[in-house]
């Protein structure tokens, strides 16, 4: 967002199918910014908050301190008959809080809750200026830079994640807009609108220690990143042509956009040790093996920090790596990132639309479209997106006010393979930089180096994108009613139903094959592919009203009821079971079934505004799982379910692959 001082106008596009845009977006909001005036005007600003009113997080042993700092000003005014100046600086200084709820181990090896707030300042200052200039009544030029610098500190921590893993980042990103507006006819105008945007990104942590996890408890150790940087620049251009003609506002253009990716990442290349529970022999007071009546060792189910916790200990008693896994101890997975850490990528996608907003009567309008879409680094070029929408006053006429407007629509949209996904492949192509995965490492917690890992006892890991692979789309569909009501009141009631076909997952492709344990592509390690195989289908009913009862007095609130199901969460997430996709299906991570909120607005004497809001909405579902990796596909994501008796020692030791079992729901209902 520019800065407030800078913004002329907002405009909400209630047609959220226009082939104009690429994405698809219920009420669209237009942020346009301020030409210079006629004469010198400007204006400043400060605003300034703590924790004073703040309630205390229910995680937090105390009321967290947070401050916010926030100013800038504006100066704008004439240069010329034909050009103005506008200019905006503002500094924002957020010291914000994270909040750490862990189970950690004492000085005596017993397990404890920890609970921590820490301080991760935030710093922002931006600078905008910006020229119009008006080359003859039909051609006006504006040109904006904006130059914006953003400082984090200690990022990545909270929940389970310890201060250790702390990092901080720098960021500074140059912008550069140039905007050309023609008035070809009084019908006709064109607008071709150029952006240039260089970023430069660096992080740094602290990678001296190799990175503990223990899951469902805590995430220790050093920073997974130490030192990274990551360099994008982007080109954009676009040219849009509008042209009335009657009832008929015809509107076609193209975009077309270039980018490159340089990124340099060392993360993980300390290692990272994993803790999972799982069967484990049953420990007395001196930690020794429980027996039954026969003699041999009882076994029971440990958790992830137990696991730990008996892996410390009887190191500290000097004994060794096998007797530790004897005794249910020994980390459960290592894994380790090695080779070159810079990688590059280029990217170009370009869109063409055409569109027609056609008003049948004055209470009735039609919009349709259709909208093309391509890009390099995917094979697929079958991104056509047609567009349809109506707009229908019920009880309108030439010369009756509309008070009931229909509205209804149906659109296709795509969504981009993104270049970062690209740099992925190309950084862990198996030769550029290798990932190291080994089960049940036994020199914890020293860290071995990479060429010691290139042997047979540890896998590579590599990701690669399908051949098959398309482009991820939404097809959305939408009717509702828009009703204005005494007292200045509207209401409005829309249902929209979503349909996603070729979301975007990983799969291990050579993962063992259930009930035999070889891998297809042979023993090379685990091979991460890309794939287009997703579904999502969701349904919205959303109420929203708003009353201005006077001028002082304003009401506004609203009402979703969702529903969202799917079989993946976006390229990052697995599948429990890497041959069996049918079980994934339900819930989606973003699910949410309710959402309300009601404000308002009142003004009182000496200009004061007050606008209290409620905000209240269920909690999103969650993924019950194990913590454990029983099909040995390195992804500690199973799900319990009911399954045959299988001999502890065979889950414990890893001696050969467990029987196959059907996962359980993705998702449970709260």
């Amino acid at each position: 967002m520019p800065p407030k001082s800078s913004i002329r106008e907002v405009r909400i596009n209630q047609n959220p199918f226009s082939a104009e845009y690429d994405r698809l977006g219920f009420g669209r909001i237009e942020v346009f910014t301020k030409p210079g005036s006629d004469r010198l005007r400007g204006q400043a600003h400060f605003i300034f908050g703590d924790e004073s009113l703040n309630s205390r997080n229910p995680f937090s042993p105390n009321r967290a301190p947070h401050q916010l700092r926030l100013y800038g000003g504006s100066l704008g005014g004439p240069l010329s008959k034909r050009s103005s100046f506008f200019v905006a600086t503002e500094r924002r200084e957020i010291d914000e809080n994270a909040v750490v709820r862990a189970t950690i181990l004492d000085d005596l090896l017993h397990p404890t809750l920890f609970s921590q707030s820490i301080v991760t300042p935030q710093r922002r200052l931006s600078l905008t200026p910006r020229i119009d200039y008006q080359l003859n009544p039909n051609h006006t030029i504006v040109l904006r830079y904006q130059d914006l610098r953003s400082d984090l500190a200690n990022q990545g921590i909270g929940q389970f994640s310890l201060a250790s893993r702390a990092v901080d980042t720098a960021d500074r990103d140059h912008i550069l807009q140039l905007t050309e507006t023609a008035v070809l006819s009084a019908r006709a105008i064109n607008e071709t609108r150029v952006q240039f945007i260089r970023s430069r990104s660096r992080l740094e942590g602290d990678t001296m220690l190799p990175t503990i996890q223990v899951l469902d408890a805590f995430t220790g150790g050093g920073a997974h990143t130490g030192v990274a940087s990551n360099w994008q620049d982007r080109f954009e251009a676009q040219n849009l042509t509008s042209i009335t003609s009657g009832t008929h506002l015809v509107k076609f253009g193209a975009r077309m956009r270039a980018s490159r990716l340089s990124d340099s990442s060392n993360q993980n290349f300390t290692g990272t040790f994993t803790f999972a529970g799982g069967p484990a022999p049953q420990l007395d007071a001196n930690h020794q093996i429980v027996r039954d009546a026969s003699g041999q060792p009882a076994w029971t189910m440990i958790s992830s920090l137990e696991r730990y916790r008996r892996t410390l200990l009887f190191q500290q008693r000097g004994f060794t790596p096998a007797q530790i896994r004897q005794l249910g101890g020994g980390a459960s997975q290592f894994t380790l990132s090695a080779g070159n850490p810079l990688a590059s990528v280029r990217q170009v996608d370009l869109g063409v639309f055409i569109e027609d907003s056609w008003r049948l009567r004055p209470n009735l309008t039609l919009n349709y479209g259709l909208r093309y879409e391509t890009q390099t680094n995917l094979s697929d070029r079958r991104s056509l997106a047609p567009r349809l929408s109506l707009a229908w006053g019920l009880d309108g006429g030439a010369n009756r006010q509309t008070k009931t407007v229909l509205r209804a629509g149906f659109g296709v949209f795509y969504d981009r393979f993104p270049e970062s996904l690209v740099l992925q492949t190309i950084r862990f192509d198996g030769a550029r930089q290798q990932q190291y995965f080994m089960a049940d490492p036994d020199f914890f917690p020293n860290v071995p180096s990479a060429e010691s890992l290139a042997g047979s006892l540890a896998w590579q890991a590599q990701r690669r994108v399908e051949s098959d692979l398309r482009a991820p789309y939404i097809a959305q569909s939408v009717i509702g009613l828009d009703r204005q009501l005494p007292w200045k009141t509207t209401l409005a009631a829309h249902f929209v139903y979503s349909r996603g076909v070729h979301m975007l997952r990983t799969r291990n492709i050579n993962a063992p094959l259930p009930g035999t344990g070889t891998r297809p592509y042979g023993d090379t390690g685990n091979v991460y592919a890309y794939e287009s195989s997703g579904i999502l289908k969701q349904r919205q009913l959303l109420l929203n009203f708003n009353s201005r009862f006077n001028p002082r007095v304003m009401l506004f609130g609203f009402y979703v009821h969702g529903r969202a199901n799917s079989d993946t969460d976006g390229a990052g997430s697995f599948p429990v079971n890497q041959y069996d996709l049918s079980s994934e299906y339900g819930r989606s991570s973003y699910d949410v079934r309710h959402r309300f909120l009601l404000g308002g607005s009142l003004r009182t004497r000496w200009g004061l505004n007050w606008t209290p809001f409620i905000l209240t909405s269920s909690g999103l579902p969650f993924n019950i799982i194990t913590g454990r990796d029983n099909n040995q596909d390195t992804i500690f994501n199973d799900r319990p379910s009911l399954r045959k008796t299988v001999q502890p020692d065979l889950l414990c030791q890893r001696k050969e692959p467990v029987e196959p079992h059907k996962p359980g729901p993705a998702y449970r209902q709260p």
